[in-house]
């Protein structure tokens, strides 16, 4: 069972994240789909897909909930029977999920690629990143950026929200891990704590409010 890591965030909020390695049949074994969610996943053309769904019900199996725990509201946003706040991410060979029992939380897993750089523009204010010379440092920081902006929207999903002029990051640096984020809207402000780790040429940020008790392991 390829879970890739664990992330103790406090004692109400865990981070799971698994890497697709198995095939779709050994990813199906022992996961009961809803007959909606069956119907989901037979028209997805992409197998990379469909073992992504797959890899997050075993996800969810971590929490002790099964597909029939998970439902959708009208903007699309995951939601628990429980009331469990949870958050949902999937990128090629990474999914991740996000859970906590005290407040609203958000994930992202994002591929590090050159094309971030072509579409900076359009989420960050990028002279702001003017210092970093090297390619490669720009796109690995960039690429927080949009994770932690991506997890921000996840938590508010609030429709017509600008990544480019509604959700601010702090600066940071790669060595600190973490950060922190405003959504400004509508003349309220709300702040987040987020937090940020590579993994084998991808990017994963999460976001939750501040005052949530950090263990963080």
């Amino acid at each position: 069972m390829p879970l890739y890591k664990t992330i103790t965030v406090s004692t109400a909020t865990r981070v799971h994240i698994w890497e697709i390695t198995e095939s779709e049949k050994d990813l199906a074994t022992g996961i009961f789909l809803t007959p909606p969610c069956q119907q989901r996943i037979d028209g997805m053309k992409s197998e990379l897909h469909r073992r992504g769904f797959l890899s997050i019900r075993h996800l969810l199996a971590l929490e002790g909930y099964q597909d029939s725990d998970l439902f959708y509201d009208s903007l699309g946003k995951p939601h628990l029977k429980d009331g469990t706040y949870i958050s949902i991410t999937h990128s090629f060979t990474f999914t991740g999920i996000i859970v906590s029992t005290e407040l609203p939380v958000g994930i992202d897993i994002e591929k590090q690629r050159e094309k971030i750089l072509k579409i900076a523009h359009k989420f960050t204010p990028i002279a702001e990143y003017g210092s970093l010379s090297d390619p490669l440092n720009l796109i690995r920081k960039l690429t927080v950026v949009w994770g932690a902006k991506e997890s921000l929207y996840k938590i508010s999903s609030i429709l017509g929200l600008s990544f480019l002029n509604n959700i601010n990051i702090e600066d940071f640096t790669m060595e600190a891990g973490e950060t922190s984020g405003v959504i400004t809207l509508n003349g309220a402000v709300s702040y987040f704590k987020i937090y940020f780790l590579e993994l084998e040429g991808f990017t994963c940020a999460y976001a939750l409010e501040p005052g949530n008790s950090q263990i963080r392991s």
